[in-house]
């Protein structure tokens, strides 16, 4: 997410950082490199015509750059104007009517049905019902109709016309206790009047607390336009932003809050139903400076391992007593976390390391399946693992002798990590307590 122009960030910061002090001249080239990678990232012309001037003026009237070194120029100046661009503070979802009703627009593979079910996931504690609204494309229903069996959520199919599908559903979830309903409109390849229409009277009919338009963020300046559009026929509430985990340059995303005025609410960074981050401004700003997004990084390990299990696990390595029980623990909660090549892109600089760039996921498989086919004797004494073990396991798993005695290996090297930790653990222990 983000590549393009948080390579340009990271160039620049660099370049940045070279100056002993900002004079005139190197603001103004640096404002003119800030402008150049905007408009590159597909971010829209006005806005970044607005967002240069904006922050030249507060730099102007605030006598910053009398007062900023280089680093401060980046790390808080900047930083600072981009999250005023993308909206300053979050825009949740509220629930303060039952039920609470979400209407989805937009184009014709945008990923609307996809989402529908992501916001479905997200809220599953609101017994979501996800209801098909397309008339024109059967597969369409089908495909709700699939992702709603598959995260175990309701669903209602699309009858003779949109309105009339809405209508029935709202009564169906009444009976049925929902409280929250999805409607998954029809999309069009582009925008036309027979769409809007039908939109605007599914608005006009069933009222929806939300209505948020889902923008493919892989189509750059156009998202700009496709907003606009949607904003001035039906008055939208938010935005969701989906395919930003492809090729995706960005520009849409960080541009389309101040094009429309509306928030964004959520963006799409995968194909899977938990694909699906809360848009916060400050933690969008980070990324695109190439600062990464710890805090989201430490929500996902909060998820995959509780606090409890974390210190257990600190202690027993501490302590010198983990084994391959608590390796293969701590392997599936990371892999419980989601997409490891994703979890880097959120680490601070990461793209600028070499050697952290991407992860082989396949190796992770392939450990994991190691330490699965050897006995729960082996796994706690590694060092009973002869040769003919060493033979069963590899075959039992599917690898090579070669890469059971690699993991051996990385096993004993850890061994020795936690052998040195040992002298000095008392001290680290009585932190963590």
């Amino acid at each position: 997410m983000f590549d393009f122009i948080t390579d340009k960030f990271i160039k620049l910061q660099r370049k940045i950082l070279g100056y002993g002090k900002l004079s005139d001249k190197e603001i103004n080239d640096a404002l003119r490199e800030i402008r150049m990678a905007l408009l590159e990232a597909d971010v829209n012309y006005k806005v970044v015509g607005e967002f240069i001037k904006e922050f030249q003026d507060k730099l102007a009237t605030q006598k910053l750059k009398d007062s900023l070194d280089p680093k401060d120029f980046i790390n808080v100046a900047l930083f600072q104007e981009l999250v005023n661009l993308l909206g300053k503070t979050p825009q949740k979802i509220k629930f303060t009517s039952q039920p609470t009703i979400i209407a989805l627009v937009g184009l014709q593979g945008s990923g609307k049905t996809t989402t529908a079910a992501k916001i479905a996931q997200k809220f599953k504690n609101k017994n979501p019902l996800l209801v098909a609204c397309d008339t024109k494309r059967p597969a369409a229903s089908e495909q709700l109709k699939i992702l709603a069996t598959k995260i175990s959520v309701g669903f209602f199919d699309v009858l003779s016309n949109a309105v009339l599908t809405c209508q029935e559903a709202l009564n169906y979830a009444s009976r049925a206790g929902h409280q929250l309903i999805i409607i998954d409109t029809a999309g069009r390849i582009h925008i036309d009047n027979e769409l809007m229409e039908e939109l605007v009277q599914i608005k006009h009919e069933i009222n929806p607390h939300y209505v948020i338009l889902v923008v493919d963020g892989m189509i750059g300046q156009d998202a700009i336009n496709q907003a606009s559009e949607f904003h001035k026929r039906l008055g939208l509430s938010g935005i969701i932003m989906t395919k930003l985990d492809g090729d995706a340059k960005g520009g849409a995303v960080i541009s389309i809050r101040k094009a429309t005025g509306v928030p964004v609410y959520y963006i799409g960074v995968g194909e899977g139903v938990d694909d699906l981050e809360e848009f916060i401004p400050e933690r969008m700003a980070m990324r695109i400076l190439g600062r990464g997004d710890i805090l989201t990084i430490q929500e996902k390990v909060m998820q995959a391992v509780s606090p409890q299990k974390q210190q257990e696990i600190a202690e027993k390595f501490l302590k010198g007593k983990f084994d391959l029980n608590d390796f293969l623990e701590q392997l599936q909660a990371i892999r419980k976390m989601g997409n490891i090549n994703k979890l880097i892109e959120l680490v601070p600089f990461a793209k600028g390391l070499k050697g952290v760039s991407s992860i082989d996921e396949e190796e992770f498989k392939r450990t994991e399946a190691i330490i699965l086919s050897m006995t729960k004797e082996e796994r706690k004494n590694p060092e009973i693992i002869d040769g003919s073990r060493r033979r069963r396991i590899a075959y039992g798993s599917g690898t090579t002798v070669e890469e059971v005695n690699r993991l051996l290996k990385e096993y004993q090297s850890l061994k020795r990590l936690m052998s040195d930790l040992k002298q000095n653990n008392l001290k680290i222990l009585k932190r963590l307590r």
